[in-house]
Formats: structure tokens, sequence, C-alpha cells
């Protein structure tokens, strides 16, 4: 049953006029299809209940294979020199989109614009790369420190990983891991500095003996966060630490 808000013409009144989806299908789908419809919040054309056109949504860009270790480009589906060289403390890494226009403006909107609906889409399109996740006994938010999550007021890496373990069904827990350094923002810092700015910037309380923990965060620059955080749940008996985020940065960028 579709409940509608309508006006009527001869007394001014409001009055709630109800449709049944069941005998009357047709009309049901039309009337809700314009209650939700919006505009594409890239290009503003018309796209009913989604957030995206199709078209835009399309365009949004993607590597075609990537490192399996890091998640960065790469000639083939194998682990990089990098990784070989120097493996870090995570295991895998699957990123659903390349940090590049327009996908970082939409990151922007959800982490700075407060454009909440945004964690959905994002943890869709990641589900759709990454496949069944099977294997994966616990989902855990990248944690932000609480002083920079009391002046943003969400955790973005939460909000995305909330809407991940309702659609998988993989339990979500954000107090596993604690942020106890309120580190310097990372993208103000020389690549090689980054690592040296998280040491020991985070703590986990809880046992995860033998689990298979993904772990969520909306961009992945140089890896040296999530290789700290990763450290981190190892160190409190994690089997195997991967990495799930919304976006990979290139090389050199």
């Amino acid at each position: 049953m579709l409940l509608v808000l309508a006006t009527s013409a001869s007394s001014g009144k409001h009055f709630h006029l109800s449709i049944s989806s069941r005998l009357f299908p047709g009309i049901a789908a039309t009337i809700r299809q314009s209650l939700l419809a919006q505009d594409c919040i890239l290009c503003q054309s018309a796209c009913g209940d989604r957030l995206l056109c199709e078209p835009c949504e399309r365009e949004l860009p993607a590597s075609a294979c990537a490192c399996p270790r890091c998640a960065l480009d790469g000639a083939g589906d194998i682990e990089c020199g990098s990784c070989l060289a120097d493996p870090p403390h995570y295991d895998a890494s699957c990123a659903a989109f390349t940090y590049a226009y327009p996908v970082d403006a939409l990151i922007q909107a959800l982490k700075y614009g407060g454009q909440l609906a945004l964690a959905g889409f994002f943890a869709h399109k990641l589900l759709q790369r990454i496949g069944p996740a099977s294997g994966i006994d616990l989902i855990v938010p990248l944690p932000l420190h609480p002083a920079r999550l009391a002046e943003r007021g969400f955790n973005q890496a939460a909000e995305i990983a909330r809407a991940l373990s309702r659609a998988s069904g993989v339990l979500m827990d954000a107090r596993v891991g604690k942020r106890v350094r309120n580190t310097a923002p990372q993208t103000g810092l020389p690549w090689r500095d980054r690592a040296a700015n998280m040491r020991q910037a985070f703590s986990c309380e809880r046992d995860l003996a033998g689990l298979n923990v993904a772990v969520v965060d909306d961009v992945m620059t140089t890896g040296a966060t999530l290789n700290e955080f990763a450290r981190t749940l190892k160190q409190s008996g994690a089997r195997r630490v991967q990495n799930w985020v919304v976006a990979r940065t290139p090389p050199g960028v």
C-alpha cells in the first residue's frame, strides 16, 4: 500500500491518498518514482531514485587490474615489486575506484559535505568489486581520533562499513580499534614521512585470534595508515587483514 499526501482543490486541506500496489501496480510505481525522483549529483540530469545517472556511473574511474596486496595499478593481477621487496602488514587490498575526478569529489562530498547517502553507494560498488565476502569474519572501519570525530561529527569509514555489513551480512564492529594519537594529516606530509607519522597511532583491546578482518576506509594513498592499523590488529591476533577502500590514489599523485 502506498500512501500519498494530496491536497483538496476545493478546501485546500491535506489528506492521504491510499494506492494499492497490488491492484494498481502501474499507478503505484509511477507515483513512487515521482516521489523519489532526484537529479544526478554529478550532471543534474534526472535519474529517478539513483544518486548517479547510468552514464555518469559508467564513467567513474577504476583500475582494470591491480596489485592484489596494495591495490596499485599494475600490468597484471600479481603482487607488485614493492610488496614483494617489503611486504606490508596487511595481506590484501581492494579498491572500488581510482582516486581521480569525479570520485574524489564524491568522497569529499561524503567526508566534508555530510552527504551520507554516498556511503551506501560506495558500499554497493565495493561489494561489486570484491564479490562475495566469503571468509571475512569481521568488518572494521578505520578509526578516527575522538578530536577529529567531534570536529566532523561522524566517521565516513564507519558509515561505509555499516552499509557493507548490512549488504554482506558480515558483522561490523567500530569499537575494535582506537586511534590513540591525533596525528598530523597525512596529506600535508611528504610520502617518506607518513609511516613515521602513524607509528603507534592505534590500539586494539579485543582478542582477534584467528579472525579474518576487513578494514574499511575511503582513500588509500601510500597505505601507511592502513599498514599501521593492520600491524595493530595482527598484534591482537588477527590471522589475516585486508583493506576495502573506496578509492586508491594512483602512483606519484
